[in-house]
């Protein structure tokens, strides 16, 4: 069984991804398509959770022949290992390109998050009953809750929730060291220790698909999911303002509160896919969401070439992005319709790759 709806669903995340990651100045950029200072959500904030979700969703079907009485092998285990060895790799070629000094090169990031989330979301997934599986996530949350509020750090307490002084930020400090965090700041927003309840994300998902794998397909289905997403969204603001909303934290009111829009998105495609058999709107998106992989790798590869190489060699020259930028983009739309204008068109030219890698059936699979 395959959700087309979960392709476009994934489409429309890559395609949000570029967006955001690809403006044509960070100095111009509309406020939505920023992440948060520190503590809140915006639209972008939503991007990365989905990805998490939707893998979640995706792992119910993956996994379904060894999730009840087919036992998985050790070829399964290795396989599950080679995929996120892959990711984790592939996100250190994104992080060092294009000087890879290893004495600075920061060892988290995107892919390597969704690696070992992944890793251990599957090993539960594979050896835990559902009930086990819904302590388990409930464990992450509300312990990663306690940890973050009663574990001191030195120099700062227990509670500390400040860039500097919260308990991931310490942990990644001490183990990582900060010469490998992002940028060489004193935390990442991809840690080691917020990692953990991104692995509640993507159970949270997977629960979302074992229901849906045994839902007819009907407009109930889809109005049970946006029940679910504007609970979830509810009892996220709640738990905010105890333990706020935060990405850079993944805290859990965060991971409750995206994964809550995120069903909700889910219940759209689904009720307009699934349901009403709308697929011509969804296309473009889904043939994005069937090489999401690869158009977030070779995206991330094409920006760096352009931020990290001038135009010419001529002393004060402009990056060949810049230049782009400022002759195409800002000479006649202006600063921020030209900056929000240049990433539209990555989405597009990371559209026309996909569609010609779908016409020709060309799909990397990790």
């Amino acid at each position: 069984m395959r959700l087309k709806s979960l392709d476009v669903f994934r489409g429309i995340t890559i395609a949000s991804m570029i967006l955001v990651n690809n403006p044509g100045s960070w100095n111009h950029v509309y406020p939505p398509l920023l992440h948060a200072k520190w503590h809140g959500c915006t639209p972008t904030d939503l991007v990365f959770p989905f990805f998490l979700f939707i893998a979640g969703v995706a792992m119910t079907f993956s996994l379904s022949k060894y999730t009840e009485k087919n036992q998985a092998t050790p070829k399964v285990y290795r396989r599950i290992l080679q995929r996120c060895l892959i990711l984790f790799l592939l996100g250190l070629l994104l992080n060092g390109f294009p000087n890879y000094n290893l004495a600075t090169i920061r060892i988290m990031g995107v892919l390597q998050r969704i690696s070992l989330a992944y890793l251990l979301a599957a090993i539960a997934i594979l050896n835990l009953s559902r009930k086990q599986l819904y302590g388990l996530a409930t464990v992450l949350l509300i312990g990663y809750w306690i940890a973050m509020q009663l574990i001191p750090v030195p120099n700062y307490g227990p509670g500390d929730l400040s860039p500097e002084g919260n308990l991931a930020a310490y942990i990644d400090r001490l183990i990582l060291t900060q010469q490998h965090l992002w940028a060489g700041k004193p935390y990442d927003p991809e840690g080691l220790f917020s990692t953990l309840p991104a692995i509640a994300t993507i159970l949270i998902g997977y629960f979302a698909g074992e229901w849906l794998k045994h839902q007819p397909t009907k407009s109930r289905t889809s109005l049970n999911l946006v029940i679910s997403g504007l609970s979830c969204l509810v009892v996220g603001y709640l738990w905010g303002l105890f333990f706020p909303i935060n990405k850079a934290l993944w805290t859990s009111s965060y991971v409750i509160f995206t994964c809550g829009w995120a069903l909700l998105l889910l219940a759209a495609c689904y009720e307009a896919i699934e349901v009403r058999g709308w697929q011509k709107w969804g296309h473009p998106f889904e043939v994005m969401g069937l090489n999401a992989i690869l158009i977030f790798v070779a995206s991330g590869f094409l920006a760096r070439l352009m931020i990290y190489n001038k135009i010419s060699m001529v002393e004060n020259s402009p990056t060949i992005k810049t230049w782009i930028y400022e002759q195409f983009f800002q000479s006649w739309a202006g600063s921020f319709n030209g900056s929000l204008i240049f990433a539209i068109v990555n989405v597009l030219l990371w559209w026309g790759i996909s569609d010609l890698m779908y016409r020709r059936s060309w799909f990397l699979k990790v």
